[in-house]
């Protein structure tokens, strides 16, 4: 078999231009609703501001459903549907139940979705929307996936919840394939990342590897350092890399606003933290109020419609540059999971 390159990316503009790079078997259709392909903005003034050479916001909230969360359901359920599975359950913080309800409907499959009752009414209405059933239950994400984990081991439905199949992993790596070809096959200094379950920032650091082990890279290959951005209210990630631990404790008493961010056990903590460890990274966490004015700041100068995950790795970045932890002359892409309009 001929080694891939560059050329064998589809003509085709979704995620599944990369096709070569993903679990799609010969004759497979993908379930598709057109994700991905988002754009990265650069903002030359907000870099200035910021006082670093080059700065870019990845839109992440023009994807089907609002989020980054249908590339890796576009994937999960194109696998799922040929393996021929009756159904779905998912627990989720918001935005993975409205993708899944989409993708689910899209393969005209059912689908149960366990939200906690604190999860942004906006979202809530769009999973009842897509046809899903939805169960909302008190506390956090992570009683919400022991009531998803319940169902799926008596309904005999698919437990789609973060890293208990591999494929969401799979579509989400194609953002960083999408960020490298955007850049004209090249990485930045820095990528910053709001991080709850954290499937796409170990997707993205997978997907790195695999194209700089293909060579698509070129020759003298830069790795960006990968960050996690947290809400001081939810920051197991932080504290454990803080701590050096190679995993992290569970948050306890999770308290804050952007919904994506409140995952107080991420199952694949061993996995962010090495990928943090890895590529010389870092992590570090931002108050609400300071989350709030970066959402703001980054939506003024920019015209995306920025989530508080998005405003929360603008803060993050403005508190390592304060901190002497980020460069002055690092390019640096900071990644907007999702639309805003779901917290309004």
């Amino acid at each position: 078999m001929r080694p891939l390159s560059r050329d064998s990316l589809l003509d085709r503009w979704d995620m599944w231009r990369y096709a070569p790079l993903l679990p799609l078997r010969a004759g497979e259709e993908p379930v598709t609703l057109g994700e991905g392909t988002t754009p990265l903005r650069e903002l030359p003034a907000l870099a200035a501001e910021l006082g670093i050479r080059r700065f870019w916001v990845k839109d992440e909230g023009l994807n089907p459903t609002g989020s980054f969360k249908a590339r890796g359901m576009s994937a999960a359920v194109t696998r799922a549907r040929a393996l021929g599975v009756a159904g779905f359950t998912v627990p989720t913080a918001g935005n993975a139940g409205a993708a899944l309800a989409a993708y689910a409907a899209a393969a005209e499959l059912p689908v149960r979705v366990y939200a906690p009752e604190a999860t942004p009414s906006a979202i809530l209405e769009t999973i009842r929307a897509l046809g899903a059933q939805l169960v909302t239950v008190p506390g956090h994400i992570g009683d919400a996936g022991k009531a998803a984990r319940a169902d799926a081991a008596s309904s005999g439905f698919f437990d789609m919840s973060t890293l208990r199949e591999p494929y969401r992993i799979e579509g989400k790596k194609t953002m960083g394939l999408e960020l490298a070809e955007q850049l004209g096959w090249r990485l930045p200094d820095a990528i910053i990342y709001p991080t709850g379950g954290g499937t796409g920032l170990i997707g993205m650091w997978k997907g790195f590897a695999e194209i700089r082990d293909l060579g698509w890279l070129g020759d003298t290959v830069r790795m960006p350092r990968m960050i996690t951005a947290q809400a001081d209210g939810c920051a197991p990630i932080v504290r454990a890399f803080a701590a050096g631990d190679d995993r992290a404790l569970p948050w306890e008493n999770p308290e804050t606003y952007a919904s994506g961010l409140r995952v107080p056990g991420p199952l694949g903590d061993r996995l962010i933290l090495r990928a943090l460890r890895e590529s010389r990274g870092d992590a570090e966490s931002a108050s609400e109020s300071e989350i709030s004015a970066a959402t703001r700041q980054l939506a003024h100068a920019s015209g995306v419609d920025v989530s508080p995950e998005g405003g929360c790795a603008l803060a993050v970045c403005k508190r390592l540059i304060g901190a002497n932890r980020l460069a002055q002359n690092s390019e640096v892409v900071i990644f907007n999971t999702g639309s805003g309009a779901g917290y309004r």
